[in-house]
């Protein structure tokens, strides 16, 4: 789940999967604002086949949380 997770957000976010480490910073490694947080909202929707809302996701902060995030919402 992490390797497919970081293969389709480095891709759409063009940056390298080896800066997508669980303590980095999503915002600062990601260079996210509203517009852009929406569309990793839409892209973990479509990977993972789970309904989030743009909140869900605003207060991930490190990509280990963003992980044990989606890993809680494939499973529920």
């Amino acid at each position: 789940m992490i390797e497919k997770a970081n293969a389709v957000i480095a891709e759409e976010f063009e940056v390298e999967v080896a800066d997508l480490t669980p303590d980095a910073d999503i915002k600062a490694t990601l260079e996210l604002d509203s517009l852009s947080l929406v569309d990793l909202v839409a892209l973990i929707e479509e990977t993972f086949g789970v309904k989030l809302k743009g909140t869900d996701v605003s207060g991930v902060k490190t990509f280990g949380a963003l992980y044990d995030f989606i890993w809680e919402r494939i499973n529920a």
